[in-house]
């Protein structure tokens, strides 16, 4: 009941924040999530016995999400400021090693939203179609691997995951592609809406794969305790965070080339 009831919420929650949201207001959800999905992150690093900065982190990473093109020319500055953290610890091996970790975290969470935002600022529903697919995709790979599945797609990640249930994900969110893309967005081909969402439900798949992964090495069950029957945010949105650069790298190249 908790997890319908939380879902409930969510789904209005996302339809607005991104067909409905003001702009800046849009931005300031974006803002949120990324804090809320990187405070998560940085728990998970905690848990793992290294250190997190994590107020420098989200001060990095607002920088990361906010900060106006060309970004590039500051990203080089973000692995200055990781390395001088790990000079603090006695231990350099935890020190460079959690200089590692914040780096990363700081990528996977603010850099796929930035994404995100770069996905909405080109047309609202190819961040839609970037985080709907996954979701077509998790209610297939969980219905397709209960009846069908047989083979263990990663069993010392998630063992209820199977190859079936992956495959059947995949199915469902090239449907879900074909149908949703050219008729929100008439320029985008059959094959180039099939080709995004089997890429981008692939990385989603791996996104939730390497989150599972991470909890597990960190002895975590969940990500968080935000979302009732759900977990934190993170456990919600890990497959997010892995689709969304994938399609707008993607689209970013189909566009290059036209």
């Amino acid at each position: 009941m908790k997890r319908v009831l939380t879902a409930a919420w969510l789904v209005p929650f996302g339809t607005y924040s991104i067909f409905f949201a003001p702009h800046w207001l849009f931005v300031c959800i974006v803002a949120m999530l990324a804090v809320f999905c990187y405070r998560e992150v940085s728990r998970i690093i905690a848990h793992q016995g290294l250190e997190s900065w994590s107020w420098t982190g989200y001060v990095a990473g607002i920088a990361v999400l906010l900060l106006p093109d060309p970004i590039w020319a500051v990203l080089p500055l973000l692995p200055v400021l990781a390395l001088a953290l790990g000079l603090r610890q006695a231990d350099l091996k935890i020190g460079f090693a959690s200089a590692g970790a914040f780096l990363l975290g700081i990528f996977y969470v603010f850099g796929a939203w930035r994404c995100g935002i770069g996905l909405h600022s080109i047309s609202p529903h190819w961040l839609f179609f970037g985080a709907a697919l996954n979701w077509a995709g998790d209610v297939a790979a969980y219905y397709t691997g209960r009846s069908l599945g047989k083979h263990k797609l990663a069993p010392t990640i998630s063992p209820g995951k199977t190859v079936e249930g992956a495959l059947g994900g995949v199915l469902a969110t090239t449907i879900f592609g074909c149908v949703y893309l050219p008729q929100t967005l008439p320029d985008v081909s059959l094959a180039q809406a099939a080709g995004l969402s089997i890429a981008g439900n692939i990385a989603g798949q791996l996104g939730d794969l390497c989150e599972s992964a991470m909890k597990r090495g960190a002895g975590m069950k969940d990500s968080g305790t935000m979302l009732a029957g759900h977990g934190g945010w993170l456990d919600r949105l890990d497959s997010s965070l892995f689709s969304m650069p994938v399609v707008y790298w993607a689209l970013m190249t189909i566009r290059h080339w036209r």
